[in-house]
């Protein structure tokens, strides 16, 4: 069924887009940014996007004021009418290919323009199945919007939003889209307790995390076991990190947070070579003068070295943190990892940035090593590949900064392009702070409302139609909306975030669930 005729195509560009007349009776005002439409061309049928709204007159002054309303009525839409832009995005109907290739022309003069049709949308965003999960409806039309996993998980991807726009929502949601579907398994480091077994709304109240929805396919780690209990949360391994484990890498990712010097953090790396694998639990119990006759011993500057050793006592107060850990957390995740499981790891009450970079950092690094490994043995041994993995950080723009991101393991991987079978999914509200060349490798980006012009430049670096994208990414709304592009979607999309607790309210697997319920009693 074709959509309602909005008006004819009167001027533009591919580039700057498609100026159209708005037909009489069409109002201004039921026409907005960030909706859909399709332009009937002469031999093609465009899929377009409407990227502003204004008016204009065909004399200038009747642009003036006009007191009469009778005057008004009668000018309306014809001495003075509505206009909108329309960017063509993709040409429809196309015989012999799978999906709408992108538009290489324009529409004749006096196309008509339609509202786009459920079937339109459907055609270009695809249905619900094992492979396109539905993550919401375009803005004043009723059709579900659905992102390619497939596609999703190839190459990193982000949530970007100012603080409170729902991108915790918005992550909950993509994990339980990605955990129903099967294409990975994810590694989950939740800074504040949210996705494991409850989280909580802005406006108040709780909603089921993923080990709720998903009890056989999903393991939750802590850092706290003590807040856990408090929590009623039954968590199935407790993470303790040995000081033998933490290497100079992982100290020289915190020289922001711990406001070190150059000299500081380069200093790891002497101390690790002197004392050996146990360096940091070693540097930590020297008295101050210790730690002057060891920078002499060293050929380092005392003043570097007791500031460098004043900055580490923080960690010591980090309870998780002891000598040697009894069992590796890192071969526990693996395990789960391999098993096709999410591991979602809460740091309970240490919501500090410093032990959020160290362990996050520590642990990821070390399972990204394993993943290269498993890789290179599965392309020169023929041995089975690892299965994707999807790495989940908060609080990216602390690990991704130009000055960091060379040095974190969260860098790398984005710059791989899942050469490893690894991706990251980040979330951030400062998007600016993420250096421009791990932004670009950024494949499909869900970004809620930004009010910072960095930030906005920054998620719309290369996007071909930013200019375009800009006007329409202003006006979200600030909750339950956001401007979805990259390589999960054919072209860029303004939905209303499906509610999360859809998923639990109606299941679109009841076979999976009754299985998880089997696995969880064969356990």
């Amino acid at each position: 069924m074709n959509g309602k005729v909005l008006g004819r195509v009167v001027g533009g560009s591919l580039a700057q887009g498609m100026k159209v007349r708005l037909e009489e009776g069409v109002s201004v005002e039921a026409v907005g940014v960030g909706r859909y439409v399709t332009i009937e061309g002469e031999q093609s049928r465009f899929f377009g996007l409407i990227t502003d709204v204004e008016l204009g007159a065909l004399e200038r002054g009747l642009e003036l004021d006009v007191s009469d309303p009778y005057i008004a009525r009668v000018l309306s839409g014809t001495g003075v009418f509505g206009t909108i832009k329309v960017l063509p995005q993709l040409a429809l109907g196309v015989v012999g290919l799978e999906a709408p290739p992108p538009a290489r022309t324009i529409p004749a003069p006096f196309s008509l323009v339609r509202e786009a049709s459920e079937q339109d949308m459907a055609l270009v965003f695809g249905s619900e199945d094992e492979r396109h999960f539905y993550i919401g409806s375009p803005l004043d039309l009723e059709v579900k919007v659905c992102l390619d996993l497939d596609r999703f998980i190839q190459r990193s991807a982000g949530i970007f939003g100012k603080t409170g726009t729902g991108k915790t929502m918005l992550t909950r949601l993509l994990l339980a889209g990605i955990l129903q579907r099967g294409q990975a398994s994810s590694l989950v480091f939740d800074m504040h307790s949210e996705y494991g077994w409850e989280g909580e709304r802005e406006e108040g109240g709780t909603v089921k995390g993923l080990k709720q929805l998903f009890p056989s396919r999903v393991a939750v780690f802590t850092l706290d076991e003590e807040s856990a209990r408090r929590r009623r949360v039954k968590t199935d391994f407790t993470v303790l990190i040995g000081y033998d484990e933490i290497e100079p890498e992982d100290i020289a990712l915190l020289r922001e947070t711990l406001n070190l010097t150059d000299l500081a953090a380069q200093a790891p790396y002497r101390l690790a070579r002197h004392l050996g694998k146990g360096w940091l639990e070693s540097f930590l119990g020297y008295s101050p003068a210790q730690v002057k006759d060891l920078a002499g011993q060293l050929g380092e500057n005392e003043a570097t070295l007791l500031s460098l050793h004043r900055r580490l006592e923080q960690l010591k107060r980090l309870p998780f943190l002891v000598p040697h850990s009894p069992e590796s957390a890192v071969e526990r995740i693996l395990g789960y990892l391999e098993k096709g499981l999410t591991v979602v790891l809460e740091f309970g009450r240490y919501r500090d940035i410093v032990p959020y970079m160290l362990v996050a950092n520590l642990l990821s690094r070390r399972i990204h090593d394993q993943y290269v490994q498993r890789s290179e043995r599965a392309r020169g041994e023929g041995a089975p590949h690892p299965r994707p993995l999807v790495i989940s950080i908060e609080e990216a723009h602390r690990f991704l900064s130009p000055e960091l991101s060379r040095q974190t393991i969260f860098g790398t991987i984005a710059r791989e392009m899942r050469k490893s079978y690894v991706t990251l999914l980040v979330i951030d509200q400062r998007p600016s702070g993420i250096d421009e060349e791990v932004m670009s490798q950024v494949g499909s980006k869900i970004t809620c409302l930004l009010d910072n012009e960095k930030d906005i430049d920054s998620v719309l670096a290369g996007v071909p139609e930013r200019t375009e994208l800009r006007k329409v990414l202003s006006r979200l709304e600030s909750r339950q909306q956001a401007l979805i592009f990259g390589h999960a979607l054919p072209v860029p999309v303004v939905v209303r975030v499906r509610d999360y607790t859809s998923i639990y309210q109606k299941p679109l697997e009841p076979k999976r669930v009754e299985q998880d319920r089997k696995d969880l009693w064969e356990e």
